[in-house]
């Protein structure tokens, strides 16, 4: 870890505070006057540009368990965890071109708003009750301890404040509690969107430096020497086309892989909102797409560093997540360990803020507002929400510590509790979206049987059906799309549904969607061509195949741009 004793831990600290107090500062201007309606709190008064989207999704996406435990997947077996992050590009290009126009043309403040309009009233509070569930309960507990025991792992805070571990968890699950909630709380969405994009802007620069410090550092002082040993000493760590063994097989992009996906970047509440406060289309689609950009450097950012460690330190290191904070201690100078530190808490609060805002927003505009019947007035919501916020986050202070005490099996709830309602949102939001016949009963079905079938998978027959768990998510999404389909073909609605438009922005797309969007899966298929046995990670030199796959790659690139710009002058020419 970074030295942190006596005159360094002050100059530590200050500069930590003054990037903090910086962030704060700047989202304070951008923010004072904007949040007093229901609008401007919970959606940014729907004016949201590109860069402000796509650095919200980069920082509340990425938070400090991403930069341990990816590096750590990467040091302890190889890349094929880059499957959660860099196949997260597929579905930002779904969420761009397919979902985003029918939220933003809906002007829906929520996805439970949605359900409601297109289902019923129950529909959207059995989401609710999901949603909230998983927020309070778990995700939000969770994101605060896990980034405060990265905190921690990185700064040894126990030994900095003088305190047992588990009071100085306590003192840094309250701290980084506060902080964040400050932005969600008085600040709304816009606060948090550009404090998470000017702490992404941080990230990016943390996520370049390091895996060049390293190959400095693992070359001698030479980086180009570096380059050569990460790629030729070991190159299978560079194997991204995971094994039956591997934490991320590879059969699992294809299956359930695709529909966490679409969960998360699609129809995940604390993750769209930010895309339902665009000022237009456009911007949102630019956003949006931007940030998929960002998840194919993953890779390069939080799981190379995880492979130097290994060239450098070997497989003897006591765990495989100390492998990231043992090169930041080996290669970051003393003089970044404040900026660092505070790129770090600033991905945690991003996260844990986000969670709050969101969770607020669902409880004001899917439970108080439907319960005063429209009545209430923006700044009677704006007031509920923020002591919705308040009281959400007084009761994730007193969860998290307490995961301390059952990490093992806590953290099993937490890495399948998702699962309980990702796929049904998922299966009822496109079948909502693609149907007209399809009624409420469908859904309601749909919710019931999953929350059943996956408790059974999971904590009864779990030892009996051994099949990845990704995989069981793909079974379960099409017995429930059969579901539905069944139940509006045994008992369609009377009336077919009719989407209701009330567009409130720009809904004009964005001239380079497409063209930008299949780049953007090109470049996926890109990666896992250069991270395989064909590639990096094989003992010889690229072969033919190699070469040709990317020139392949390429050309389709240049012939889509071209149609690409054709079609924008005939359009122009109309």
């Amino acid at each position: 870890m970074p030295d942190m004793q006596g005159s360094n831990f002050l100059f530590t600290a200050v500069s930590c505070l003054f990037f903090m107090g910086l962030v704060a500062w700047i989202s304070w201007i951008k923010t004072r006057g904007s949040v007093d309606s229901k609008d401007g709190y919970f959606l940014a008064g729907r004016g949201l540009s590109s860069v402000f989207i796509a650095g919200s999704l980069l920082l509340t996406n990425l938070s400090a368990e991403q930069l341990i435990g990816l590096n750590g997947s990467a040091y302890g077996y190889n890349l094929s965890s880059m499957a959660w992050e860099v196949t997260a590009a597929v579905a930002t290009i779904a969420m761009a071109l397919i979902f985003l126009p029918r939220y933003l043309a809906g002007a829906f403040s929520t996805l439970p708003e949605f359900l409601n309009d297109r289902f019923d009233g129950t529909v959207r509070r059995m989401s609710v009750i999901l949603f909230m569930l998983g927020y309070g309960l778990v995700t939000i507990p969770s994101v605060l301890y896990s980034g405060s025991i990265a905190v921690m792992q990185l700064f040894d805070v126990p030994e900095l404040i003088g305190l047992d571990y588990f009071p100085s968890l306590v003192a840094t699950v309250v701290a980084i509690g506060l902080i964040g909630s400050v932005y969600a709380v008085f600040g709304g969405l816009r606060a948090v969107a550009i404090s998470d994009t000017i702490n992404g802007i941080g990230l990016l620069i943390i996520g370049i430096l390091v895996p060049v410090l390293g190959l400095v550092a693992l070359g001698g002082g030479d980086f180009s020497i570096g380059l050569d040993k990460l790629i030729n000493d070991h190159p299978q760590k560079l194997n991204a086309i995971g094994g039956a063994d591997d934490p991320t097989p590879f059969g699992t992009l294809f299956t359930g892989m695709l529909f966490a996906n679409l969960f998360y970047w699609c129809t995940n509440q604390y993750v769209i909102q930010r895309t339902l406060g665009a000022a237009s289309l456009a911007e949102g689609q630019k956003g949006v797409l931007f940030s998929g950009f960002f998840k194919i450097l993953v890779p390069f950012m939080m799981m190379i560093p995880g492979v130097i460690a290994f060239h450098l330190y070997g497989p003897g290191l006591g765990s495989i997540d100390q492998a990231y904070p043992r090169l930041i201690s080996d290669v970051l100078p003393v003089y970044m360990a404040g900026f660092f530190l505070a790129v770090l808490l600033g991905a945690v609060f991003s996260s844990f803020n986000s969670l709050l805002n969101s969770a607020a927003t669902l409880f004001c505009l899917d439970v108080y507002a439907p319960y005063r019947k429209g009545k209430a007035s923006d700044a009677e919501l704006v007031r509920v929400a923020k002591i919705a916020s308040i009281v959400i986050a007084l009761f994730s202070f007193i969860v998290a510590p307490m995961l301390y005490f059952a990490e093992q099996g806590l953290w099993q709830v937490i890495r399948v509790f998702t699962g309980f309602y990702n796929i049904p949102t998922v299966v009822i939001v496109i079948m909502g979206l693609f149907t007209r016949r399809v009624p409420a009963l469908g859904a309601k079905l749909v919710i019931l049987f999953h929350v059943t079938a996956y408790a059974l998978l999971r904590f009864v027959f779990d030892d009996v059906i051994t099949l990845h768990f990704l995989h069981q998510y793909a079974i379960l999404f099409a017995i429930e799309v059969m579901i539905m389909l069944a139940v509006g073909f045994w008992k369609p609605r009377e009336d077919p549904w009719q989407f209701s438009r009330n567009e409130k922005v720009d809904l004009t797309p964005w001239r380079f969607a497409k063209p930008l969007a299949i780049t953007l899966f090109s470049g996926v298929v890109a990666l896992y061509i250069l991270f395989s046995p064909i590639g990096l990670a094989s003992n010889s030199a690229f072969d033919a195949i190699f070469y040709g796959l990317f020139v392949i790659l390429i050309g389709a690139n240049i012939a889509v741009w071209i149609w690409g710009w054709r079609q924008n002058r005939v359009l122009a020419a109309i």
